[in-house]
């Protein structure tokens, strides 16, 4: 049997930008990307805590060190700049191999969105 888990999270970064004029996705910055075991056009759920909105879409590589957060395309209908949301990915697994699996947890300064 094969069960869905978490696999990444990067808990609480504020959006730094929401551009409508794009065709879709998050663009995430490279360090966070890499912390969290993200890679570019993975399917990640995104939570906005400030209006409670859910929704789904792809991840775009953003330029390392800058703390990037921007919600491209419908997405960023989502969310306005300074929302504080919650980033997630899923993989699915065995269920005995899910029992023991440790997901890539990131907790990065919410003020600059970088590793601490």
């Amino acid at each position: 049997m094969l069960i869905e888990v978490v696999k990444s999270k990067i808990h609480r970064v504020h959006v730094t930008e929401a551009n409508l004029d794009y065709i879709g996705s998050i663009t995430i910055d490279e360090d966070l990307m890499d912390a969290a075991n993200i890679i570019a056009n993975e399917k990640v759920h995104i939570v906005n805590n400030n209006n409670g909105e859910r929704f789904e879409t792809y991840v775009i590589k953003g330029e390392r060190g800058t703390g990037t957060i921007c919600l491209n395309g419908a997405a960023a209908r989502k969310a306005q700049r300074g929302d504080i949301i919650i980033i997630m990915s899923y993989a699915q697994m065995d269920f005995e191999a899910a029992k023991t699996f440790k997901p890539a947890i990131v907790f990065p300064d919410t003020n600059t969105n970088k590793l601490v």
